[in-house]
């Protein structure tokens, strides 16, 4: 599948400007990551089916086209993605939300799942997964696998930040998911932190740091 880039729009690199900078404070962070998520997700549900039905404007009766709601779910990643879930519910307010809770093993940078609770029909919707840095693809991977076991068929995974190794995982693992960023950055570090990127996406929003 592909990987669709949002940076060249000049709204979105502003954005992420602000973002990046280490200056920038815990609300203003908070409100952009939650801005650009809306951002992706106008452009993640640019595929997304309507359906007919009538409706009365204060001048008469038409026909016009709405979305089924109840066809999606969307599921962040513990705690980072849930930064991005006010900008996304903005957008459709009724889709059931579901929570993968994991943590990176600070030596082998791999994700542990400590929580999972997504709604029971969760197998009939199309899942958008949610979280600010996709760095080694770790804890994505695991998210879109816990999520299949599930029965899910159509994914969707949304982030701020990317890395190409984080990009080369996921698709080796999930190549029928569809990967929505803002900004492809240039690699990771030793540390696994993308470079240039914008430090911890969890830490920032939540002012823990």
């Amino acid at each position: 599948m592909d990987v669709v880039e949002l940076k060249s729009h000049p709204l979105v690199e502003h954005k992420l400007a602000i973002l990046r900078d280490k200056n920038t404070g815990t609300k203003e962070f908070r409100e952009i990551v939650s801005e650009l998520a809306t951002l992706l997700c106008y452009e993640a549900m640019k595929d997304a089916k309507l359906q007919e039905v009538e409706i009365e404007t204060p001048i008469q009766k038409m026909k016009t086209k709405k979305i089924n709601e109840n066809n999606y779910a969307f599921v962040p990643i513990l705690r980072a993605g849930t930064g991005m879930l006010d900008g996304i519910i903005r957008v459709v307010p009724n889709a059931k939300i579901g929570h993968i809770g994991m943590y990176r093993d600070e030596e082998t940078f791999k994700p542990t799942v400590y929580f999972f609770k997504v709604p029971k029909d969760i197998d009939k919707r199309e899942v958008l997964v949610l979280d600010p840095m996709l760095a080694t693809g770790g804890s994505g991977i695991d998210a879109i696998e816990l999520l299949k076991q599930k029965g899910v068929k159509r994914i969707k995974f949304l982030c701020i930040i990317s890395a190409p190794e984080g990009i080369k995982a996921m698709q080796e693992k999930h190549p029928d998911v569809e990967i929505y960023t803002a900004a492809i950055d240039e690699k990771l570090n030793e540390k696994a932190y993308i470079v240039p990127g914008l430090g911890d996406a969890g830490d920032r929003i939540f002012g823990t740091k």
